[in-house]
């Protein structure tokens, strides 16, 4: 049932340029779609493995400007740029991750805080390269076999597929084996060492996946605004991601899935009152937080063991 309902759910956002012909509408969805995904590739590194990974701004900037500079300096396809930002990311990860993750998390924190901010430096000052705050404008529509992605309606297409595919991955790898071990590191590192395995190429591994989904993420979203700049790598994104990780609850893959698609869409919902939407917006934040700690699948598992234990009186 919950396989069937899963099924209908992904045709049904495949199906939605044919529901609406709004563009705003197939732009939020856009961005609902790719905002889920690199907030689950968040998940991973802070939900499954415990690790807070600031880098993801990062990632996300890299991804933009190296998919934004395979086409427009080097002239590659768009999809070459995605290869590329997921590869750079990745690879970054690693040389990033390695010698941190040795030293703790409190270091790993600040560390991937500070890769962060030298990301947005580098974006804003090598000018030779990204062109600094006046960014690299009229980012061309994508084509694949002749077929141009010139509507928003089109490249919706781009960002669903690829939501499918990152949280299809994502899922996969969370339920596996691995995901299962990067939850036993979370929660108790010295008895997974006591029993023979090494946490380092776990969390590296977990790291580098996430930065990579993310970086892809970052490419396919700034082609959809047709523009990156340095305000790109502004920290409402990565305090988008983060929220929608709290929210959904850590750990948890499809609450954070069903948080990612409905904090994109409230401040939409949100805009009958122009000169509040965003105070509201945070008292709903705030309130979420208050009623549910521990995220929407904290509050659906505290009334599971509820009825559980009403079940035994």
């Amino acid at each position: 049932m919950k396989a069937v309902a899963i099924v209908v759910a992904a045709l049904a956002f495949g199906l939605l340029p044919y529901l609406t012909s709004s563009n705003y509408i197939l732009g939020v969805a856009v961005s609902a779609a790719i905002y889920t995904v690199a907030a689950a590739a968040l998940n991973l590194i802070y939900g499954y493995t415990g690790l807070l990974s600031f880098a993801q701004l990062g990632f996300w900037g890299i991804g933009g400007y190296a998919t934004a500079l395979t086409v427009v300096t080097f002239g590659g396809t768009f999809w070459l740029g995605l290869l590329w930002a997921g590869l750079l990311n990745a690879a970054l990860a690693l040389i990033v991750g390695y010698p941190t993750l040795r030293v703790g998390r409190h270091a790993f924190v600040i560390v991937t805080l500070t890769f962060a901010l030298l990301v947005t430096l580098v974006a804003r000052d090598w000018v030779d390269l990204t062109r600094g705050p006046l960014g690299i404008p009229g980012l061309p529509a994508p084509s694949l076999f002749g077929f141009e992605f010139k509507t928003t309606s089109h490249f919706y297409w781009i960002a669903w597929i690829y939501a499918l595919l990152a949280l299809g991955f994502l899922y996969a790898l969370g339920t596996s084996r691995i995901g299962r071990t990067l939850v036993a590191i979370k929660q108790n590192e010295p008895l997974v060492r006591a029993q023979g395995i090494a946490p380092m190429p776990y969390k590296l591994a977990a790291f580098a996946i996430s930065a990579a989904i993310t970086g892809i993420a970052g490419g396919i979203f700034a082609f959809h605004l047709k523009v990156i700049d340095p305000l790109f790598l502004d920290f409402y994104y990565m305090q988008t991601f983060l929220i929608m990780v709290i929210i959904g609850g850590a750990g948890s893959f499809w609450g954070v899935v069903i948080a990612g698609i409905a904090l994109s869409a409230l401040p939409e919902v949100l805009r009958f009152s122009s000169d509040f939407r965003m105070i509201i917006y945070g008292v709903v934040l705030l309130v979420i937080m208050l009623v549910m700690p521990g995220g929407f699948a904290g509050w659906i598992r505290q009334r599971r063991l509820a009825r559980m234990r009403a079940a035994l009186r």
